[in-house]
């Protein structure tokens, strides 16, 4: 049995593409694998803090000297940690934001990112300590900008989830949404083409 642990990042909960194809990957991730459990995390429903001095206190001083405001900083992001360590699969819903990921998303792998806990700096460069699992990311784009210099979601995101050890990475891009016709179609059709072969 494997644990599927779902990010959601779209700010709207009517109206979401990104929202439609983790509903989709779900529904057919049950079918194809009904013992797996599969738990949702909404960061619109359930923001989190951006980094700031608390988070940073909760890390850094030791559990004695921490305010109560850093102690519940601290247990947020080892919660949000333990999630993650426990997941066999991770799957991010990720509109694409001014060229970017939602900040709520950002704020989020702010809080999992952890030096001496999702990664370690050696003698041979930093070192991920969550390999052995799978990712997805699910994007919902207005334009058509895979392989643009424009797209700061998929080098970036490849980049962090690389940076802990997660490095089985697969792209579900759903592009040219604000394109019309034919073309915003086309872009939602292959993205659940794609979804329907993982499951």
């Amino acid at each position: 049995m494997s644990r599927v642990l779902v990010i959601e990042s779209s700010a709207r909960q009517e109206g979401s593409v990104s929202r439609q194809l983790t509903q989709a990957f779900v529904a057919q991730w049950k079918q194809a694998n009904p013992a797996d459990s599969i738990q949702v995390r909404d960061l619109a429903k359930q923001p989190l803090p951006h980094l700031d001095m608390d988070l940073l206190g909760g890390w850094m001083k030791p559990a004695d000297q921490q305010n109560a405001a850093e102690q519940a900083a601290a247990q947020r992001s080892d919660a949000l940690v333990a999630e993650l360590k426990a997941a066999d699969v991770l799957v991010l819903a990720a509109p694409m934001y001014n060229f970017a990921i939602p900040s709520t998303l950002k704020a989020w792998l702010d809080h999992v990112l952890r030096a001496g806990v999702t990664f370690q700096y050696t003698a041979n460069g930093p070192q991920g300590l969550l390999t052995g699992k799978r990712a997805y990311v699910l994007t919902a784009r207005g334009g058509i900008y895979t392989g643009s210099p424009l797209d700061h979601q998929e080098p970036y995101l490849r980049q962090a989830l690389g940076f802990i050890g997660i490095t089985d990475v697969e792209f579900i891009h759903a592009e040219g949404l604000n394109m019309g016709g034919d073309t915003a179609a086309k872009g939602l059709e292959s993205a659940q083409a794609k979804l329907a072969a993982i499951a």
